[in-house]
């Protein structure tokens, strides 16, 4: 059986059923009922925006209108309950009543198709956006009798007021009349696109070349919901619009932001089909001239902007949701009695071996030898480390991390006193600034244990979560690569969960799999960039000092320097906006450090998980733009 985490959750999307046991309600409320202008997400247009695997397709489908009927009417399961609550926080359902009918459009190539055909730009705008019309209102009336609650003669069409001429366009007031119109405009504008040789403009079918406005002419529809009168908003979801040529997702763009619709409209959409202001956040970059943020339409970023602690944390709720409901689907562990993905993943702190913790304490006595420290030096440090260690709350602080949070503070001792001179009677000085332990301490002495003795690093589900970036496509390929290695164990007649050696090595073949299999634009030069930088970052972070705490994954760029950048529109920014958009790194604007503006350039989870750096936030090297250029010139 195909390994259910290393399949695409579209995979499941035709089997509703299925669909609804793996899907995570999470991205929604995180999304969309927590959206800052939540009351407005269905009167203007949006862009829901996010890297490939972000979820965006899993959330549309979700939203369909069968599927939310099939939620209301089936209440038994506490699955569909957690669903039809988060479904009521987003304006979804209102009082167990659905208030959306959603529809999801796949914007598949051949929309793409119509770019090409020999007319004006204009003409090819209306007939895709007409196409989009007519699928709109076919797939309105699929969904609402695909659960055979009502037929196509029981759904009432209301439209806006003043659209009597509109009316006449789609088909008159009645649903199979609007229907029947739908599909001869569908049928006609198809034909135009996948013709060998496309009609001259003068013999387009009349179905095609006619006023159709069904977005602006129809304001709600109308059920019925057990016995009485249900209206609804339509909303169509325009599935991977990036996939449009940019000139003519630019002009369907701004067809659909017009006013006068009364259709609420959603797309969804990868980062690289933004400029790479937007894809920086920049705080005036506009979607195209004339149409501004919040005013002429709203964008949802599925890598939130919100606090980052918080961020994470609503992640790795989600992602253990999701992890323990794909876990059901492995059969060699769902018969062992595993629902719980963190069972399966060892945390208990790994330990030197004895060979491994002499050679680290003659490593300590020689620096100190050759130091000179004195005896007494080394138990007021010794103190230091053992105060911190009483108070922790962290089981991971064996002899081992304490030996090397020994060093590390041994280190910060060198480099304060250099220069400095004892007393006449000993010289043994004290330290420019006192000597502390913080968390971060005991951080930095786990990583450099990782680099000196292979000591495990990267364990447990919150790292698997923090290391995903947000992303589920992300979260799942790393989990199904545990995943393999635990069923391997089950059918072998030996424990499935995994050691932390066991999880780290698993984690950086995948990760390292994954860095080798991108493909995107610039993706020789992303590589370069990336290795640069996260080479950089080890040193630092493995320096005996720990100078930059619990280490760096990041590169910062003053944000002066980076706001020139992306004006001048040069090679080195496109770079950039394709390294974001597949998740390569991660963007962090105006991050104050130092008394200035910073642009962190994050390396993104897997990378941190292939470079043995990190995951916590904050660690950066200081760099000029001129160092992009530099990597970019060795390539």
């Amino acid at each position: 059986m195909t390994n259910p985490f290393l399949r695409r959750a579209t995979e499941y999307i035709r089997d509703d059923s299925a669909f609804l046991a793996i899907v995570s309600p999470e991205p929604l409320t995180t999304f969309v009922a927590k959206h800052k202008k939540r009351e407005l997400l269905f009167d203007h247009p949006v862009r829901v925006i996010g890297t490939p695997g972000s979820g965006k397709t899993m959330m549309a489908s979700l939203v369909e209108f069968r599927l939310i009927e099939s939620i209301l009417r089936d209440q038994s399961s506490e699955n569909n309950r957690s669903l039809a609550s988060v479904l009521a926080s987003c304006g979804f359902t209102q009082d167990e009543r659905p208030t959306i009918a959603a529809v999801r459009i796949p914007m598949e190539s051949e929309y793409r198709d119509f770019w090409e055909l020999p007319y004006e730009p204009a003409v090819k705008t209306k007939l895709v956006l007409a196409l989009i019309q007519a699928r709109t209102i076919l797939e309105l009336v699929r969904n609402v009798t695909a659960n055979r609650r009502r037929r196509v003669s029981d759904i009432k069409f209301v439209p806006r007021d003043g659209a009597g001429a509109q009316l006449e366009q789609i088909g008159g007031s009645d649903a199979e009349s609007i229907v029947v119109r739908a599909r001869s405009v569908e049928r006609a504008i198809y034909s135009i696109g996948a013709s060998l040789l496309p009609p001259s403009l003068e013999n387009i079918p009349k179905e095609a070349s006619e006023p159709y406005q069904p977005f602006e002419a129809i304001q709600e529809i109308e059920i019925d919901w057990d016995g009485s009168p249900c209206r609804l908003r339509p909303l169509t979801i325009l599935d991977d619009v990036h996939t449009l040529h940019p000139e003519q997702f630019e002009a369907l763009f701004r067809a659909i932001a017009r006013r006068e619709i009364r259709f609420a409209r959603w797309m969804m959409m990868r980062m690289d089909a933004l400029s790479p202001n937007a894809v920086f956040r920049s705080a005036d970059a506009d979607a195209l001239p004339g149409l501004k943020a919040e005013r002429d339409y709203l964008d949802i970023f599925m890598q939130t902007d919100s606090v980052r602690h918080d961020e994470r944390r609503q992640f790795r709720r989600m992602a253990t949701d999701m992890a323990d409901r794909y876990l059901r689907l492995v059969q060699p562990l769902r018969d062992r009695n595993y629902n719980r993905f963190r069972d399966l993943l060892s945390e208990e702190p790994p330990r030197l071996t004895t060979g491994q913790l002499n050679e680290l304490r003659a490593l300590i006595d020689r620096e100190q030898r050759d130091r000179g420290i004195s005896q007494d030096r080394q138990g007021k440090i010794k103190q230091i480390v053992d105060r911190y260690i009483k108070g922790a709350k962290s089981i991971d602080l064996g002899e081992d991390v304490q030996l090397m949070m020994y060093r590390v503070l041994l280190h910060r001792y060198i480099v304060r006193t250099t220069g400095l001179t004892g007393n006449l009677f000993a010289d043994d000085p004290e330290p420019r600034q006192p000597l502390r332990v913080k968390s971060t301490i005991a951080d930095a002495a786990r990583l450099i244990l990782n680099d000196k003795f292979n000591r495990p690093f990267h364990f447990g589900l919150d790292d698997l979560c923090d290391a995903s970036n947000e992303n589920a496509e992300v979260f799942l390929q790393l989990a199904g690569a545990l995943v393999e290695r635990m069923e391997t164990k089950a059918i072998r007649n030996q424990d499935p969960a995994l050691t932390p050696a066991q999880q780290q090595s698993a984690l950086r073949d995948k990760s390292k799999e994954m860095i080798d299999s991108w493909r995107f634009p610039f993706a020789r030069r992303v590589r370069a960039l990336v290795d640069r930088f996260a080479v950089g970052c080890r040193d630092v972070s493995t320096e005996p000092n720990a100078s930059l705490g619990a280490g760096a994954n990041a590169i910062g760029i003053l944000e002066v320097e980076m706001k020139d950048l992306l004006a001048s529109e040069s090679e080195t920014a496109l770079i950039l906006k394709y390294a974001i958009a597949y998740g390569a790194i991660v963007a962090i604007r105006d991050y104050g450090q130092g008394g200035k503006n910073w642009c962190l350039l994050e390396l993104s989870g897997p990378v941190c998980l292939a470079y043995g750096l990190t995951l916590n936030r904050g660690g950066f090297l200081e760099r000029r733009t001129t160092d992009l250029t530099l990597v970019e010139e060795e390539v």
